[in-house]
């Protein structure tokens, strides 16, 4: 008898136990000059709620710095104790919220700028591999309209939904995994 092969299963997600112990929501604290509250929920394709997805976001800083070896431009400043790395796992009701700073243009392929935008990686049930997307800003309506990666996808409306909206006195974002107003996701 020949043994077949068992279906294949996602098992967890396990973020809540394995990944989320250490609280990497703040990146800057609350009474920092420029600190900024990024908060949404995350949705499935029927538009309910996903109550254990993980948000890992990397941004630079005010200046534009990342907080990398690789970023070795010293005519920006680091911050002192700025990573630019967050991870944040979603509450029951889906919700999920940082506390950074607002992060300033970046070189892009080229070397032409960027719009300040936050890469985002999403972790949830059901998927294989991260999603990666990104967040923009709603008034950076010039840099937004010449950033090269917001330009890449063609279809305006899908575009939007990289655009966080205000929303009392910081930012709203929601990811949407699939169907209609599905978030523009990125081959990574």
């Amino acid at each position: 008898m020949t043994p077949e092969p068992t279906p294949s299963q996602t098992i967890g997600p396990f973020f809540h136990d394995a990944l989320l112990a250490e609280d990497r929501t703040r990146l800057v604290d609350l009474d920092h000059p420029s600190a900024i509250r990024v908060s949404g929920t995350v949705y499935d394709g029927a538009g309910e709620p996903v109550p254990d997805a993980m948000l890992e976001i990397w941004q630079a800083n005010i200046s534009g710095r990342y907080a990398h070896p690789e970023d070795a431009r010293e005519d920006l400043p680091l911050e002192d104790g700025f990573t630019g790395f967050g991870r944040c796992g979603t509450d029951a009701d889906g919700r999920f919220e940082f506390i950074t700073v607002r992060p300033g243009s970046v070189p892009g392929p080229g070397g032409e700028p960027q719009a300040p935008h936050m890469n985002v990686s999403v972790f949830a049930r059901g998927l294989l591999r991260r999603l990666a997307t990104r967040i923009y800003f709603p008034d950076e309506e010039e840099t937004n309209a010449a950033d090269p990666v917001l330009l890449s996808i063609e279809d305006s409306g899908f575009r939007a939904t990289l655009v966080a909206r205000a929303e009392g006195g910081g930012y709203a974002f929601d990811v949407r995994l699939q169907g209609e107003k599905q978030t523009a996701f990125f081959d990574v």
